[in-house]
């Protein structure tokens, strides 16, 4: 006896047309279209991403590899995976239920003949929610699944800053470095010249001294400097789960790019495509059918038997009739006040968490851009700053004062500051052209660009991986 014939019998026994009970609250293919993306993808790394940000496209292998190899990116892969797969079973039905036995056995002779009602029986069961409620619990699933899934997409936004911010951090590290042992030998032959000057009578010891102690501060700078890039490598060997492995890639700092968006697209951009926003709304329109669940539970459910009876034959050899039994039960929810009223109120307090939550998101993320943008901004300008005017005024100025220092014109002291002045200039312009690096990387980060760009998603149509 199957399923659909239970369930067939039910409806012609209350009276509802034919398919009441296909519970059209969440049509059937719409959990498996929504999460068709719970299968893993061939993943497009940074092909949207890289074409606002060309510079990127060499640490295109280095997010592929996060995206297959982080720990965490895995974790929320699967249980965005086990999510999905949690939907289809919330709008199923109950599984039947199958009996049977003797029934009206007299207990004196224990006889199958003797009594007209006694019967050999065999049954089957089902239990029917009403119209309505399958539906919902699966939509409360789908939207969990939903929120579920766009939290994958957040654990890949996150995850990615981290690799770009630390991978910034190495390559600030890395020419700041380069940038000192060049300023290194520069120095050590204005240590040389002075003391060559002292030697023969036309110096004064204290250039020396002063020389050897930018030299010695140098050092000191360039042990900072290996500290913390190798903090930065361990970083994005942690990022990369390289565990020691070397990088062998060298990290740039490319030049400021376009400035940002208008801060009025940038907020319209984070509050349609941030994943952490996307999956909130998720949670309010899941809490706002469990409400409608909750409320749907103060209804009864209906039990449907159909049950087939068997009897002997009489004592004097006649033949009885077989019977067949239809019976419909169904509960009364008769303790609304400690069952579903709680519910109801539970749901409804979800639903303003959920939505408290995303409001607040929605103030921070409007707060940070506003601070990110202006500060890329204003690294821009100080980046184009060096390189138009502050750097090479501080050159010519050097190369004047060197030409003025070999014919005694000045002295050595303001020399060597002329020398430090552009050393510290260049590591000022390194630090705003990381700083700036670092706050598009915010930018993209808080508007969702980088899970988007990496994996390859259309904000306007959700989940595509």
């Amino acid at each position: 006896m199957s399923k659909s014939l239970i369930v067939a019998a039910a409806g012609a026994l209350l009276g509802l047309p034919a398919g009441a009970w296909a519970d059209p609250g969440l049509p059937p293919a719409a959990p498996r279209a929504l999460f068709a993306q719970a299968a893993p993808a061939p993943v497009p790394a940074a092909a949207v991403y890289a074409a606002e940000r060309p510079w990127l496209a060499a640490l295109e292998p280095l997010v592929t590899e996060t995206l297959q190899r982080n720990p965490e990116i895995q974790a929320a892969r699967r249980e965005r995976e086990a999510a999905g797969h949690r939907v289809a079973p919330a709008g199923a039905f109950d599984d039947p239920m199958l009996e049977a036995g003797f029934i009206n056995v007299p207990l004196p002779s224990l006889s199958f003949g003797k009594e007209d009602m006694t019967m050999k029986m065999i049954g089957l069961g089902q239990r029917l929610p009403f119209w309505g409620k399958r539906g919902l619990r699966q939509d409360v699933a789908a939207r969990d699944a939903e929120a579920v899934g766009y939290g994958y997409e957040e654990t890949v936004n996150r995850v990615l800053r981290e690799l770009f911010v630390s991978w910034y951090d190495l390559a600030l590290a890395a020419q700041s470095e380069q940038l000192i042992e060049r300023n290194r030998g520069v120095l050590a032959q204005l240590v040389k010249s002075a003391e060559a000057r002292y030697g023969v009578g036309q110096g004064a010891q204290a250039d020396v001294l002063r020389a050897q102690t930018q030299l010695t501060r140098m050092l000191e700078e360039l042990l900072r400097m290996q500290r913390e890039r190798v903090m930065a490598e361990g970083e994005v060997g942690r990022v990369l789960v390289r565990r020691g492995a070397p990088l062998g890639q060298q990290p740039q700092l490319p030049p400021p790019g376009a400035a940002p968006a208008p801060l009025d697209q940038l907020r319209e951009r984070a509050f349609a495509q941030r994943p952490q926003l996307r999956a909130l709304r998720s949670l309010v329109t899941k809490n706002e059918r469990a409400i409608e669940l909750a409320q749907k539970d103060g209804l009864p459910d209906f039990d449907v038997k159909l049950a087939y009876g068997a009897r002997n034959p009489d004592p004097m050899g006649m033949k009885r009739d077989d019977m067949v039994t239809l019976t419909v039960a169904m509960n009364l929810p008769v303790w609304r006040e400690t069952k579903v009223d709680p519910r109801i109120a539970e749901a409804r307090a979800m639903r303003e968490q959920a939505q408290a939550m995303l409001d607040a998101q929605q103030d921070e993320i409007r707060m940070r851009l506003h601070h990110q943008s202006a500060t890329a901004t204003q690294l821009a300008r100080s980046v184009t700053l060096y390189d138009r005017e502050i750097l090479p005024q501080a050159r010519i100025t050097l190369e004047s004062t060197l030409s003025a220092y070999q014919v005694g014109r000045v002295e050595f002291m303001t020399l060597l500051d002329s020398q430090m002045a552009v050393f510290n200039y260049e590591m000022a312009r390194l630090a705003a052209l990381a700083g700036y690096h670092k706050a598009q990387v915010e930018i993209d980060f808080l508007t969702g660009r980088l899970a988007a760009g990496a994996l390859g998603l259309d904000p306007g149509k959700g989940n595509a991986q």
